[in-house]
């Protein structure tokens, strides 16, 4: 699957707030959008009109790039939101949250979910102690997420749990010793770490 590959720093620096791609980096002096408040690029620093479609493409932006997805799978889901019950947008966050390589970031197991990503591509992660290594797996109510037993002891892994500073969400039991996240209930659609306004995405794609 097609995935941006380019340094992730710029684009923090072009939503104008942190993304928090690089984990732990996101929260020390080093951060690239403390050093650097304007837009990356050769225009950079050059005003720029808010128009309404503008604010809300940069809103779409900004969830596509907390998530690591690129447009034709978010509008995939943008699509499957839309033919749920409920409000749209609480409905696309939803399934945006319930992604496995999410799940692995949120439980602690990852310092960020480009890493989330690694880990579950590459077979460190069960799904009811069952091998699953697709990063858009869709997690459902009741199911237990742990890391593989044979890969609790890599680097990677024992750096994420140890150094877990991050607010716990309200819909994942986890058990750090044991490397198991539950999955309480479905996620309501809150984004912790970065709030996206799910209405202006909604607005965006109706045009």
């Amino acid at each position: 699957m097609a995935r941006y590959t380019g340094p992730v720093c710029r684009l923090c620096r072009r939503e104008k707030t942190k993304l928090f791609l690089k984990g732990e980096r996101c929260t020390t002096d080093r951060c690239a959008v403390d050093r650097r408040t304007f837009p990356p690029g050769q225009h950079g620093r050059r005003r720029v009109k808010e128009t309404d479609y503008l604010l809300q493409l940069r809103e779409k932006q900004k969830a596509r790039r907390v998530y690591g997805i690129m447009e034709r799978q978010f509008r995939h889901y943008y699509r499957q939101a839309l033919h749920e019950k409920g409000r749209t947008g609480e409905n696309l966050l939803r399934i945006l949250e319930s992604r496995l390589d999410n799940v692995v970031y949120r439980a602690g197991f990852a310092s960020s979910r480009n890493q989330a990503r690694q880990l579950v591509c590459h077979g460190h992660v069960r799904v009811d102690e069952k091998k699953v290594d697709v990063a858009s797996y869709q997690v459902r109510q009741g199911q237990v997420i742990d890391v593989s037993p044979g890969s609790r002891d890599i680097a990677p892994i024992k750096e994420a749990v140890q150094g877990f500073r991050r607010e716990p969400v309200s819909w994942l039991q986890v058990d750090r010793k044991k490397l198991q996240a539950t999955v309480t209930e479905m996620p309501a659609g809150e984004s912790v770490d970065v709030p996206i306004r799910d209405e202006m995405i909604v607005e965006l794609y109706s045009r």
